[in-house]
């Protein structure tokens, strides 16, 4: 199989294991680690197709191109170290002709616990494959995307199962981590203020719980509805403390 699957990671010793299980079948993934201190490289060193690489994290965007610049193939797969690829997607890849000018969209069932999330806008689908030497990731810090102008965009069969949540304590490192990541890619760049970090939040619980319909995902959906809006609340009102420290 003429694809490269590629993953960056940090601390994900309690997941890794599945994905890289899933892609065995795959004759060269990169796995490239950036400062993992639970064990995650340990684990990847016992797979045979895994070329480790460590580095540091450069903003998500960065990372990943720089990690995609360590794979043997032209198609690029990627994944992250809590994502699964199931039987009908690897056969997919393993018969379908990739064509360069697609960029290439996956299926994703996301789950918290073993819970699989139905609603609340997380069971969508991603741009992750494409051919690097056509186009790459763009250089986003954070939300960063496949960039597919002038390309088409055409769905595989089979699905990408998410299991990025284990517990309550995985979304209050996330949110803090990628709530961090935002302010600082932002300052000086967009206005903050508490009333638009509250209001932010208001309405991504709304939008979450009620108009995707999370409250159909029983207690798991509450959890994740007030994540994302916690999240927000997080994201702004830290970019509301950078932008008043910057004009100190």
């Amino acid at each position: 199989m003429q694809v490269s699957t590629v993953i960056i990671v940090k601390n994900g010793a309690k997941t890794i294991a599945n994905t890289l299980d899933s892609l065995k079948e795959f004759n060269d993934v990169v796995v490239y680690d950036n400062g993992s201190i639970d064990g995650t490289q340990e684990i990847t060193k016992k797979y045979d197709n895994v070329n480790l690489i460590e580095g540091d994290f450069l903003g998500f965007g960065p990372t990943k191109n720089k990690a995609v610049s360590y794979a043997k193939h032209d198609w690029i797969l990627i994944l992250d170290s809590d994502e699964v690829i199931d039987e009908t997607l690897l056969q997919t890849l393993k018969s379908k002709k990739l064509n360069k000018n697609c960029v290439y969209l996956l299926n994703f069932q996301a789950y918290y616990k073993d819970i699989r999330i139905k609603h609340c806008g997380w069971s969508n689908q991603k741009k992750r494959i494409y051919h690097r030497h056509i186009t790459k990731l763009n250089d986003n810090l954070l939300h960063e995307n496949i960039i597919d102008k002038g390309l088409m965009l055409v769905e595989l069969q089979g699905n990408v199962k998410h299991y990025s949540y284990s517990s309550i304590s995985d979304f209050i490192i996330k949110s803090n981590r990628y709530s961090t990541i935002f302010a600082n890619e932002n300052v000086g760049k967009k206005s903050s203020s508490p009333f638009k970090a509250f209001a932010n939040a208001n309405f991504t619980f709304i939008k979450i719980y009620i108009l995707k319909k999370g409250f159909l995902d029983g207690y798991a959906g509450l959890v994740v509805a007030v994540y994302l809006a916690t999240s927000n609340f997080y994201k702004y009102i830290k970019l509301y403390e950078k932008n008043k420290e910057l004009i100190k």
